[in-house]
């Protein structure tokens, strides 16, 4: 009687654990689905912010049509928004008294790791992707994506974390529908192409790093403390370090007419005093919960789900530019495809097959 009382408990408690797991795990994919969303109102709201105010005599000048031009004016704005997004992180976490745990977590092994995280996936993969697109155009999106592929299979080997055959198999419908999502058919492929697809695949790598390193992070520190290390760390590198290293190679290379000045301080200042500036203010704010729910949605349930969960970015970006940009301001070609907007339901398709099993929504349930 006693050893039926004892098994009695142990399934009980198991089945209390199975259940609390299954809504962490939820939890934590609701969380990275959301911050694919943010990942794109924040992308719509930048896209208009460099689209206004002083930027458009930004793009009028020389320098814009070439490629170390069109560097420039990007990180400029990618900086921007990463450091007015740390700004709103610091905000937030003041307003929630978290900001005693900042420098303590900033100074930890997990905060090192957030820190290295926001080098990769600031920098280094924005710059890469900014080339793919220049070299190969939408494909570049979807090699991207593959930050998905590298990030869940860099988990599996640093942290032992699941990766079985139907997650991969998810993976790759995600990508399928990521690659139709671009816009781009393989067959339009040429030398120049390969080229950029490769340099889009070091952007996905470094996201791939960064998903990792930082979701493992972050199960350490609190996640809108890591978000705040991570924007600040990839602002400043951006603003002190990639732009003005962009701008020498600028003076050096490239034709500098209607530049008046230090080069560094004709455009940085002039996007800092523009009335586009507000644009950036907003899509910091998006800024802010798309990396940060990202952190916390790997943080809960693996790599390989939150960043697939997150993947998502690859329908909503065109989807809220099309709102914002084609809708409200009447721009032209931000409009989606049939096609597209079928592939967006493959790649919800997909991330289910890597959440869960199909057919389980078919068998019976056990009591």
């Amino acid at each position: 009687m006693e050893t039926l009382k004892a098994d009695v408990a142990n399934g009980e408690l198991k089945r209390v654990y199975r259940k609390q797991k299954g809504s962490f795990l939820r939890k934590g994919l609701i969380f990275a689905f959301a911050s694919g969303i943010s990942y794109g109102l924040f992308s719509a709201f930048l896209t208009v912010g460099e689209a206004s105010g002083v930027w458009n005599d930004f793009w009028a000048l020389p320098i814009a049509g070439t490629i170390i031009g069109y560097l420039l004016l990007c990180a400029i704005g990618s900086s921007l928004n990463d450091l007015i997004s740390g700004i709103w992180c610091l905000v937030i976490a003041a307003m929630k008294g978290k900001m005693r745990d900042f420098l303590p977590a900033l100074k930890s092994k997990p905060g090192l790791m957030i820190v290295v995280g926001g080098l990769c996936g600031g920098p280094i993969a924005s710059t890469c992707y900014i080339v793919g697109l220049m070299m190969a155009g939408g494909i570049a999106a979807a090699v991207t994506a593959l930050c998905t592929a590298v990030g869940a299979i860099l988990s599996r080997i640093l942290f032992k974390q699941k990766l079985n055959a139907r997650m991969i198999l998810g993976i790759f419908i995600c990508f399928f529908a990521a690659v139709v999502l671009g816009g781009t058919t393989l067959g339009d492929v040429d030398a120049k192409s390969t080229i950029g697809m490769c340099i889009a695949f070091i952007a996905a790598i470094a996201w791939g790093v960064e998903g990792c390193i930082a979701g493992y992070g972050t199960i350490m520190v609190d996640y809108e403390i890591a978000i705040t290390i991570r924007q600040l760390t990839s602002g400043f590198a951006n603003l002190i370090v990639l732009v003005p290293v962009l701008c020498i190679i600028a003076n050096a290379t490239v034709n500098m007419s209607g530049v008046e000045g230090s080069t560094y301080l004709f455009f940085v200042g002039g996007a800092l005093f523009s009335t586009a500036l507000i644009w950036f203010v907003i899509s910091a704010f998006f800024a802010n919960p798309a990396y940060s729910l990202w952190y916390k949605g790997n943080s809960m349930c693996g790599t390989a789900l939150g960043m697939v969960c997150n993947s998502m970015y690859a329908f909503w970006c065109p989807f809220f530019m099309m709102v914002l940009c084609g809708w409200i301001f009447g721009w032209e070609g931000y409009t989606l495809t049939p096609v597209q907007w079928l592939m967006a339901l493959v790649e919800v398709f997909g991330i289910w097959v890597i959440a869960m099993n199909p057919l389980d929504v078919f068998r019976k349930k056990e009591a």
